[in-house]
């Protein structure tokens, strides 16, 4: 081992205590960084290199180092996202909040040229600004660089298999395999492409779509989750429930309403407009069954699934769905049980005499 080399792995050796401590720090402030601007990515770790690694990256590369200092990977840390725009997003947000030394900095994905594929990432090397952090005991802390790497799943995917094919045995791979294996870069950068355009349109449907709920223009929309999800914003069974709720003056105890597409689609509702119909049309029935439940009980909390629940079995009842269409009802809302038969029995039973079962 030549005299340059010891030299470096003592020092490495004598600030592993520093690293650490820079290494806490990043982990926490990446993490608020992704926190406080409503980022998920699918992960963020950071690893020190161990002392074998730099020796033996100090024995193929020794000469272009003259101290530690000079290494910037040292500590090393890595955000993986799910999509390409969320790189752009993370790295606006990381160049706010450390200093980046420009000059050994590089975005990866523009230097490809136009008839080439393969590894894509943003690597930035880095150092803690003194108004983030200036800590006394470790005044060398604001000095080290290190280095953080943002990257797509698939290009995390693309960097972990090609360094396993194309480095790990140490021969030089054919070119025909070589091509092989850009071809395939080339499907999952243009996969990374799909998967960003398909969520920006998703989002610009989803805005369209509370556009026209929030117009009441209910016919619009097509029935799904997404647009079923966006009625249920705009709490259409709120008034119903204050008026079952004012019967005991009850508190009403919020649950997701989510369960009720699939019995809307089995009403044969095609769009918003179809189901706020059918609740129009159910709505005071719906309000009579209620009264009539609770009338004689003194229930001080109920669910907000109250309104919604009771509009179906008057639907179910009046359409003729007798007890079976009630049990079927609850088997879609609760799962197969068979407490639902005894449910459902109940609620016929209760249900029979009112005038809405007499039309």
């Amino acid at each position: 081992m030549d005299p340059r080399t010891e030299m470096i792995l003592a020092e490495y050796d004598e600030q592993l205590p520093l690293f650490r401590r820079l290494e806490r720090i990043v982990q926490i402030t990446l993490q608020n960084i992704l926190d406080s601007n409503g980022l998920m990515v699918t992960a963020v770790s950071t690893r020190i290199k161990t002392r074998e690694s730099l020796a033996g990256k100090l024995e193929s590369k020794g000469q272009k180092y003259n101290s530690l200092s000079d290494i910037t990977d040292i500590l090393g840390a890595r955000i993986v996202t799910f999509y390409t725009d969320d790189v752009d997003h993370i790295a606006a947000v990381t160049e706010q909040s450390f200093d980046i030394d420009w000059e050994n900095s590089v975005d990866k994905r523009r230097l490809h040229n136009t008839d080439s594929f393969g590894y894509s990432s943003v690597h930035y090397i880095c150092r803690l600004p003194k108004n983030m952090v200036n800590e006394p005991d470790y005044p060398q802390l604001n000095g080290i660089r290190f280095e953080l790497q943002l990257r797509t799943t698939l290009q995390h995917a693309w960097a972990s298999i090609n360094h396993d094919i194309g480095y790990k045995t140490g021969v030089e791979i054919p070119h025909f395999y070589l091509r092989q294996i850009n071809r395939l870069a080339g499907i999952l950068e243009m996969a990374d492409d799909e998967f960003s355009r398909i969520r920006t349109e998703i989002n610009d449907y989803r805005r369209r779509v509370q556009q026209l709920v929030q117009n009441g223009k209910l016919d619009d929309v097509q029935l799904d989750g997404d647009t079923f999800r966006s009625y249920l914003q705009s709490k259409p069974f709120d008034m119903l429930n204050r008026r079952i709720a004012a019967i005991n003056q009850a508190e009403i105890q919020e649950v997701p309403l989510d369960a009720y597409l699939r019995v809307f689609v089995a009403f044969g509702c095609k769009t918003l407009g179809d189901v706020s119909r059918l609740c129009q049309k159910y709505v005071d029935d719906a309000y009579a069954l209620a009264r009539y439940q609770l009338g004689n009980t003194d229930l001080d909390i109920i669910s907000s699934s109250v309104g919604i629940q009771n509009i179906c079995i008057v639907c179910i009842l009046t359409q003729g769905g007798g007890k079976i269409g009630l049990t079927r009802l609850f088997n879609a809302l609760n799962g197969d049980n068979k407490k639902n038969e005894l449910l459902a029995e109940m609620i016929y039973k209760q249900a029979k005499d009112l005038p809405f079962m007499q039309k």
